[in-house]
């Protein structure tokens, strides 16, 4: 989409019980989500565009958005919801990121993948690096969640969101997730 074209997007910061997160939305779909990070203001400066096009309101979101940030609440304070009728926009992001994020997607809570079982489900067997750097750059964390992708042991490594190991191992005891973090026998 040329910069003429291109549709400006609105985001929004939200208290929740691990902190203040953002969501960016264009067109009534979400376009990015930020876990907390030490402030609210790198918050803010995380989930605007980079070039600028996205305004921070001071307003409260409306419709699908509102009722997207009251379930992340919710979710966040324990009332879990899988947050897959959130609608996306993931036009701009690759094919192969955008299949691994679908699968991700599907994982309910209180469950996890291994990066390695991602990469068998798109057809991509042995790719098991690169689904980890692409979750690495999910611009939709907790909505696609990243979080429920282990490695192949069940332990935790490598999370690029805000707080990262430790924001993963919150986000999963949440969603009260068994065995994450435990080497299995197997």
């Amino acid at each position: 989409m040329s910069e003429s074209t291109r549709v400006s997007a609105e985001a929004a910061l939200f208290e929740t019980a691990i902190g203040i997160c953002a969501i960016a939305w264009r067109e009534g779909a979400v376009i990015r989500f930020a876990l907390p990070e030490t402030n609210p203001a790198k918050t803010r400066a995380r989930i605007t565009d980079r070039r600028g096009g996205d305004e921070v309101t001071g307003q409260p979101a409306s419709g699908p958005i509102a009722d997207a940030i009251a379930v992340i609440q919710a979710h966040l304070a324990g009332e879990l919801d899988d947050l897959r009728w959130i609608p996306l926009d993931t036009s701009g992001i690759p094919d192969f990121n955008r299949a691994v994020y679908e699968v991700t997607r599907a994982i309910d809570p209180g469950h996890t993948l291994s990066y390695g079982q991602v990469a068998d489900r798109i057809g991509a067997p042995g790719a098991a690096q690169a689904v980890g750097q692409a979750l690495g750059r999910n611009p939709i964390p907790l909505i696609i969640p990243c979080h429920r992708v282990l490695a192949a042991d069940h332990t935790l490594n490598g999370f690029s969101a805000p707080g990262g190991i430790d924001t993963k191992q919150r986000l999963l005891t949440i969603e009260r997730t068994p065995g994450f973090g435990e080497p299995t026998l197997f």
